[in-house]
């Protein structure tokens, strides 16, 4: 395993699932625990009210508690106590179409990837592979044995958070969203597909499968990302969309204060922007962990350049799109080579089209940007993406906020 760059990141230093207690996910029968995500509040007051800390984010900012069901107003009455959402259970951005997966002998494939050569990908290759840079990806987990993976998978971090937030070792993938995602953002290409960034220390943050997929694993997820000097973490997974009167109880500003808190720290966090083809900027309705402060929002493409059908969009809640798969009208003619193609466990390969393909060609983005400048901070990596973005003029497009990614564009500027 390369050893990675630490001009700017922080080393992991002894992190580990001690001191964590595992909560449950649902209101479930008189008697029984439940984890809840907390907004302000001491320590100190919410274990003097008889609830556990499991986790405290954004330097104690947000806390991951377990105590009694339908304790919600208990909680509230705490003195300090901003916010209070009972953790519920989320999914990845389900593929909105995908085909058999398939195996190769060499690297073949290449011709199929579009989503790289219409970004100038390969040509971004020239001026930077990733090397250096690390991209968590936050999702079902990664099969890091696959051949296009594995030169670049890191093992030692990868981990599972499970239970509200408990850190356990990693497993592998439960399904094969995380795998497909990896190798978007970073495959090495050394049998069959390349990532945006091949050269790219691959991190699996496993928070969604059988024993995890409640937000209090994804904001942990999140804040590990942090912890271990993560380039970029990308969650193409999210709840929603809301409307504005379910942020009551205080979630957004939770999930904000934490994805703030890990941006400041150092990581770039790409998130898909959805499937539900919904303004996401009409009367205030939400995505999350999307259209916070903190993170950048992706919406997808497809191979003719247009805003595929499924993608939210909404005026200043997208960030950039990127080839997501797929096309502009529903039940247009779709092809398995209109959908994006990656790796998935066990060796093979397969098609699958969604927000959730968009998100890691922006992670493994990052990382090209990370190689040619280290000390780049969220911000500065976040511009210079906007700024080597193509299609429209200026910011604010509802469909592909600064336009639709150009690797060779962002990668010359700097």
């Amino acid at each position: 395993m390369r050893e990675h760059t630490k001009t700017r990141r922080r080393v992991l230093q002894g992190i580990t699932a001690a001191g964590l207690s595992a909560g449950m996910i649902g209101s479930g029968s008189a008697g029984s625990t439940t984890t809840y995500v907390i907004t302000g509040g001491s320590r100190g007051r919410l274990e003097d009210a008889g609830f556990a800390v499991t986790r405290e984010l954004a330097g104690g900012s947000v806390s991951i508690v377990t105590g009694p069901a339908d304790a919600e107003d208990d909680l509230e009455a705490i003195d300090e106590v901003d916010g209070v959402t009972e953790n519920f259970e989320v999914d990845f951005a389900d593929p909105v179409s995908s085909a058999e997966p398939q195996t190769t002998d060499d690297a073949e494939f290449t011709d199929l990837q579009w989503d790289k050569e219409i970004t100038d990908t390969f040509e971004a290759h020239e001026h930077a592979t990733g090397e250096g840079s690390r991209i968590v990806i936050a999702d079902t987990g990664v099969d890091g044995t696959h051949p296009d993976l594995d030169e670049n998978f890191n093992k030692e971090l990868s981990v599972s958070v499970v239970d509200g937030g408990q850190i356990d070792e990693h497993i592998g993938d439960s399904g094969d969203h995380g795998t497909h995602v990896a190798g978007t953002a970073a495959a090495s290409g050394a049998e069959g597909v390349t990532g945006t960034a091949p050269d790219a220390e691959i991190v699996s943050v496993r928070v969604l499968g059988p024993d995890s997929s409640s937000f209090a694993d994804i904001l942990v997820g999140a804040e590990y990302a942090a912890e271990i000097g993560a380039d970029a973490a990308n969650f193409s997974l999210g709840a929603g969309p809301y409307p504005p009167q379910a942020n009551s109880d205080g979630l957004r500003v939770a999930v904000q204060t934490v994805m703030q808190d890990v941006a400041r720290r150092g990581t770039v966090q790409t998130v898909s922007s959805g499937n539900a083809e919904t303004d996401l900027q009409r009367g205030g309705t939400f995505y999350l962990p999307g259209t916070v402060q903190g993170v950048m929002t992706v919406s997808a493409s497809g191979p003719n350049d247009e805003l595929a059908f499924y993608s939210n969009y909404g005026t200043s809640e997208i960030e950039v799109g990127a080839p997501g798969g797929g096309r502009a009208t529903e039940g247009e003619t779709v092809t398995p080579d209109d959908l994006v193609f990656s790796t998935e466990p066990d060796g093979t390969y397969g098609w699958k089209a969604g927000t959730s393909m968009a998100a890691p060609q922006v992670a493994g983005l990052v990382g090209l940007v990370r190689e040619l400048a280290p000390e780049m901070h969220v911000n500065q990596v976040e511009n210079n993406i906007a700024h080597g973005a193509e299609l429209v003029p200026g910011r604010s497009s509802p469909e592909f906020g600064a336009g639709r990614i150009n690797a060779l564009n962002t990668a010359q500027r700097i």
